[in-house]
């Protein structure tokens, strides 16, 4: 059961990081024009927006295929401790900016990447 759930949340991860990752194609202001909760990408330059899409698309990538294709299936759990790492940022800058209303869903993502971590790391390890 627990191992459904990891794929379930893998895969609801992979699919928000997937579409974040759109950052890297879509311009800046057209991004920020999406409404208050997005005006933090004016804060960013735009190599980094770039850079923090590719990461997204690399998280989207190593949380799934890895484990599908059961090529180096530790990926999975680092692709997720990666995603925990980049929602503490966002949620993070969050705060800095006051944006206490937009907070919840990174904490929300947050709390399923260390789930993802932690399960993948441990009772239901690719590897055990």
């Amino acid at each position: 059961m627990m191992n459904v759930a990891l794929w379930i949340i893998a895969g609801v991860l992979a699919a928000v990081c997937l579409v974040g990752s759109s950052k890297m194609f879509v311009p800046q202001e057209k991004l920020a024009a999406m409404g208050s909760s997005a005006r933090w990408v004016l804060e960013f330059s735009p190599g980094a927006l770039k850079a923090i899409g590719a990461v997204e698309l690399l998280a989207a990538v190593g949380l799934v295929l890895p484990a599908v294709l059961d090529i180096a299936p530790v990926l999975v759990p680092l692709a997720a401790t990666g995603l925990v790492l980049l929602f503490a940022c966002a949620v993070t800058m969050r705060l800095r900016r006051g944006e206490k209303a937009t907070i919840v869903g990174d904490l929300i993502y947050l709390a399923l990447a260390a789930f993802v971590t932690w399960g993948r790391f441990g009772p239901e390890s690719f590897t055990g």
